[in-house]
């Protein structure tokens, strides 16, 4: 990154910083963490017009895109946990089975690198758990 680029990122931030402040003071110090949890994952209906065939009805159905959401995370380095969680709490509601979204997970490894494979299937055991809890 590049000086330049780099001090309009700086700004950029700083900007949204201030414009958080200026609506709410709390959101200075809000944390994403745990945030996935007010969203509870959506009937099968929403998930198809979200994610499934709604721009294309011949194409993808929800449970393939959300398969490939979470690979494309993993790659990212599992880094955006909240949205990883999420995605696959959506990919359980659109009929992914654990052994599908962990080999998603898995053959990312290829791409984005053992520790980022080893976060995203760290993230999924506790979704899976978390699942089976509220299931029993």
């Amino acid at each position: 990154m590049n000086e330049a680029f780099a001090q309009m990122f700086r700004q950029m931030m700083e900007s949204g910083q201030e414009m958080a402040r200026t609506f709410n003071p709390g959101l200075e110090t809000f944390s994403a963490k745990g945030f996935e949890k007010f969203f509870p994952t959506m009937p099968a209906d929403m998930m198809e017009m979200w994610f499934g065939k709604t721009f294309n009805r011949d194409g993808l159905d929800a449970k393939t895109r959300l398969l490939l959401t979470i690979g494309a995370l993993t790659v990212l380095g599992a880094q955006a946990e909240p949205q990883l969680r999420l995605a696959i709490r959506h990919a359980l509601s659109a009929g992914a089975k654990q052994r599908e979204i962990a080999e998603t997970i898995w053959q990312m490894s290829m791409f984005g690198g053992l520790p980022a494979m080893q976060k995203a299937l760290e993230i999924a055991q506790s979704v899976f758990a978390e699942t089976q809890e509220n299931d029993a």
